[in-house]
């Protein structure tokens, strides 16, 4: 399950972390893979990419491809991590010209699928070929989106990135729903938003995560809103989530 929205702040990365976690607690073998060239789920999950020996970089962009297995490392939510990379910055000009670019993160992922329950990929804020190799890979495609007016912007081009990839190279990616994020529904504002998503996208759309402070604090921890705010509103909204895509999941 891929997260895209070439708009940054959306939550999207708050979104894998937390939903994996949620995951977890579940009982669900999970593996986050990190293709934002910031690392932020890296660093959310506990790991700073400039310590580590080996990155998902050296599994995609490197010479010599590590398995994606050896690069794997466990973390303290209990869900494994396929760590992002700053070097995936240049990952468009690396992969310039090379045969059969957009399926190396499905051809590096296929021998761990047997390893997991769930694979949630964070994608870059951007529609660049990291974000074109995980709609390849995907089976799903979730959309965070907040709840404001300005955050529409882009996601029709995503929708037709979305179309492009069903033609050329991922026939069966759907979109699992649009999440709405940072929502606050004490304000008609984000009430209007939401009601407008369904008719304006022709999607389904997930059941909205409530804005709150304590997303902003779990990073600095190093760890998900589910250890550090166990009974918060977003921890359990996370939960809500993760009980319904298990559920539709269990009936596919």
């Amino acid at each position: 399950m891929a997260f895209a929205n070439q708009k940054g702040g959306v939550a999207k990365t708050t979104s894998v972390v937390s939903l994996a976690a949620a995951l977890a607690e579940r009982g669900r073998r999970v593996l986050v893979v990190d293709l934002d060239a910031q690392a932020c789920a890296t660093f959310c999950l506990g790991f700073d990419p400039e310590d580590l020996e080996r990155t998902v970089a050296d599994v995609l962009l490197g010479p010599n491809p590590r398995p994606a297995i050896s690069v794997v490392v466990p973390t303290d939510d209990g869900v494994d991590l396929l760590p992002g990379a700053l070097a995936l910055a240049s990952a468009d000009q690396a992969l310039a010209g090379r045969r059969g670019r957009e399926y190396l993160v499905k051809e590096a992922l296929e021998p761990l699928l047997g390893n997991y329950d769930w694979i949630l990929v964070d994608c870059s804020p951007s529609l660049g070929m990291m974000t074109i190799n995980a709609l390849t890979a995907a089976d799903e495609v979730v959309i965070p989106l907040q709840c404001e007016t300005l955050s529409h912007r882009g996601v029709g081009q995503l929708m037709e990135t979305i179309d492009d990839v069903r033609r050329l190279t991922n026939p069966r990616l759907r979109v699992a729903g649009i999440l709405p994020t940072l929502y606050d529904g004490r304000t008609t504002h984000a009430r209007a938003v939401l009601a407008d998503l369904p008719s304006r996208y022709g999607v389904p759309v997930l059941r909205p995560v409530s804005r709150s402070i304590r997303f902003a604090e779990a990073p600095a921890t190093g760890r998900s809103i589910l250890a550090t705010a166990r009974s918060s509103r977003g921890a359990q909204d996370y939960r809500d989530l993760a009980a319904s895509l298990d559920q539709v999941a269990a009936a596919d």
